[in-house]
């Protein structure tokens, strides 16, 4: 990947799905001919929209989860779908772009403990041979995310909180060093005293490991907070872009002053109280 080439670059992507039957004609545009590129420098972009904005969608087509209707999506001068001979091989993808999704519960059997998991991406993903060695790459990870090795191996989902589980999620994300990690509302199922810990976690990780993130949220404060990009999506479509401060002090569209009115204020007062 030249240092000139973008990081990610997306054109004219959109995704059709049936509605209905299987006879059905009904489609719905869940994804509407987007663009979006994020340079090779780490960054963060935030997509923030509400529940049916399509960003989840966007997030999945990224991942190679959903393949598009139409469009392209390069990870520097690979194609991540097509037949061509630039797509991306399934090994490669996985080594540059890593997901953290949104429900951390759900991303391990209650059968199996946590540390499975982390040990098996680092031997499927070539960052290690041996158990051994594997150790040694789970255990970097998880430092990296304020956890230590003793604290996680040989537990299952239930010895775990939510915020907890969404740093074991982060570190096994962070074990084969991607470019690029993709959450998709990651702070949503936390509790709210511990998403900011998740948040700055997310900055600390692209200045310290060099890692940019796709960050999907329907919250614009947290968007504000740790994004260099802020892209506004509904309807399938973006309706506004820029860098934090500058969209949200002049917004120009009537969707992100919806999302603006929605952030929480500080240092307002209601009148009411002062008549108390």
């Amino acid at each position: 990947m030249s240092p000139t080439d973008p990081l990610l670059e997306i054109s004219g992507l959109s995704k059709v799905f049936r509605r209905g039957g299987l006879f059905s004609r009904e489609r719905i545009k869940a994804v509407d001919d987007l663009s979006l590129v994020l340079p090779n420098k780490p960054s963060v972009c935030a997509v923030v929209g509400e529940s049916g904005s399509g960003k989840t969608t966007l997030a999945r087509m990224i991942l190679r989860l959903e393949k598009p209707s139409s469009g392209r999506i390069m990870i520097g001068r690979s194609n991540v779908f097509g037949g061509d001979t630039n797509r991306l091989p399934d090994l490669d993808f996985r080594r540059l772009v890593q997901p953290i999704f949104q429900n951390p519960f759900e991303s391990y059997s209650i059968h199996l403990p946590v540390d499975f998991y982390l040990y098996r991406t680092a031997i499927n993903l070539g960052q290690a041979t041996e158990l051994e060695d594997a150790r040694s790459v789970v255990d970097e990870a998880l430092q990296s995310v304020g956890l230590e090795l003793e604290r996680v191996q040989g537990k299952y989902v239930h010895q775990f909180s939510g915020g907890e589980l969404q740093r074991i999620a982060i570190a096994r994300a962070l074990i084969p060093k991607p470019r690029l990690i993709v959450a998709d509302e990651p702070v949503s199922m936390v509790d709210a005293s511990l998403r900011m810990t998740i948040v700055n976690l997310f900055d600390e990780i692209r200045k310290t490991l060099g890692i940019s993130f796709v960050y999907i949220t329907h919250d614009l404060s947290t968007a504000y907070y740790v994004a260099d990009q802020i892209v506004i999506m509904s309807q399938g479509q973006i309706v506004e872009r820029g860098e934090p401060g500058q969209l949200i002090e002049a917004p120009n569209h009537q969707y992100t002053r919806i999302l603006m009115d929605a952030m929480p204020q500080i240092g307002v007062r209601w009148p009411e109280l002062d008549t108390l």
